[in-house]
């Protein structure tokens, strides 16, 4: 069972990687195309190897990010299940009464001659 104090963590997690434009730069070059190398991202970017490696890391302990060995390279791919968790989380459920007066109103608008 899944504490409520283990999910806070990871959307800690979650929120804390998100916050950094470069991390979320290098999540929209991961969702574009996965399996790139850290040269190619670190290519893409005006920082140091070293710079690019410890924002991969952050999102590699988010969950966002998955590194797989191919050969001597180590491919990152974008994991957007926690994303999606926090948008079921936090967003969806304030969300929700909105739509459903919407579509509450469309019927009743449809109703009247």
């Amino acid at each position: 069972m899944i504490s409520a104090m283990d999910e806070d963590g990871d959307d800690d997690r979650v929120f804390k990687a998100l916050a950094d434009p470069t991390r979320r730069h290098l999540l929209d070059r991961l969702f574009e195309r996965g399996g790139r190398s850290l040269t190619e991202l670190e290519s893409e970017l005006r920082m140091t190897r070293f710079g690019v490696m410890k924002h991969l890391r952050v999102l590699e302990e988010a969950g966002l990010v998955v590194a797989r060995r191919s050969g001597r390279e180590k491919l990152h791919y974008l994991n957007a299940v926690p994303i999606r968790l926090i948008h079921d989380r936090w967003i969806d459920k304030y969300t929700e009464p909105r739509v459903a007066a919407l579509s509450d109103l469309k019927s009743r608008l449809e109703e009247q001659p």
